[in-house]
């Protein structure tokens, strides 16, 4: 199975061109799709509707959106009725295999006085992917804080790996006259972390380096994909600074323990063009 995630910046590259289009053909080919910087109602992009725009681009897949931030832009009554125009902003998740179920988990966060905070999410799909199920997250956190980033994180873990005992969305879902999702144990948490390699933010999601024996996966601590395949750059990076001038690792894919033996590769298109960030790519092998 083919993994990707993608900051999409409102849908505006690096030459500052809006183009969905131009996103959604560098990563056609996956198979599982997690977005971040996905907007409704902005003004910068035409107030496109950008949830709507990649279910048509990928007409064949299912679908997920959690708007973590919702404010109103302004309303108008039109033939009686109040119709309003929001401002959302927020992640989204695309998979050819049935989404069973979805949470949007609402990140800690904390007010700024003069730089842009708003609030964050992490968005959980259920997959019934022809393998077995498995729990994807589409995931932005803070970019100026790092102690916020390190609470974000810290919530993150314990939604994730107490998902089994919390039960997802719901169970007992048969006086909803509906099934029961599954409850998978392995996951993929992907998306812009807007935090670096070996970072005190870092640290926490996967915890600290062994001199002799690395990372050891385990239970708890989330497996970085790329770092455990040994596939970064030494110069690797995922992110490009407005003018070029600035290059940085903000995106990764970390994955359960019961997922380390079937990671194949994992690796950054630095040739896609259509945001600031770029995707991150990762491949699993049949269970």
């Amino acid at each position: 199975m083919k993994f990707v995630s993608y900051n999409i910046q409102y849908g505006f590259g690096q030459d500052g061109r809006f183009d969905a289009d131009r996103i959604a053909d560098s990563i056609r080919d996956a198979d599982v799709i997690a977005l971040q910087e996905v907007t409704r109602g902005y003004s910068r992009n035409g107030y496109a509707d950008l949830v709507e725009t990649f279910s048509a681009l990928f007409p064949a897949y299912f679908a997920a959106f959690g708007p973590a931030c919702d404010v109103l832009v302004d309303h108008a009554t039109i033939d009686g009725r109040m119709r309003e125009r929001r401002f959302q902003f927020g992640n989204m998740v695309l998979s050819r295999y049935p989404i069973r179920a979805s949470r949007n988990l609402l990140l800690p966060r904390s007010r700024t006085f003069d730089k842009l905070n708003l609030q964050r999410g992490a968005l959980e799909a259920v997959i019934e992917a022809p393998c077995g199920a498995l729990r994807v997250y589409s995931v932005h956190l803070d970019h100026v804080s790092p102690d916020e980033r390190i609470a974000q994180i810290a919530f993150l873990k314990e939604r994730v790996c107490g998902y089994l005992a919390e039960g997802g969305s719901l169970t007992g879902a048969i006086e909803f006259a509906v099934t029961d999702p599954p409850l998978p144990e392995d996951f993929l948490i992907m998306g812009d972390f807007n935090m670096e390699p070996e970072s005190p933010e870092y640290l926490a999601m996967v915890g600290r380096n062994d001199a002799y024996y690395g990372r050891a996966p385990r239970a708890g601590l989330p497996t970085d994909a790329e770092a455990h395949l040994k596939s970064r750059p030494e110069d690797g990076y995922s992110w490009i600074s407005e003018d070029g001038s600035r290059r940085m690792h903000l995106d990764y894919c970390f994955v359960s323990g019961g997922l380390v033996s079937r990671l194949k590769t994992c690796r950054v298109d630095v040739s896609a063009e259509g945001s600031d960030h770029l995707p991150v790519w990762v491949d699993l092998a049949e269970a």
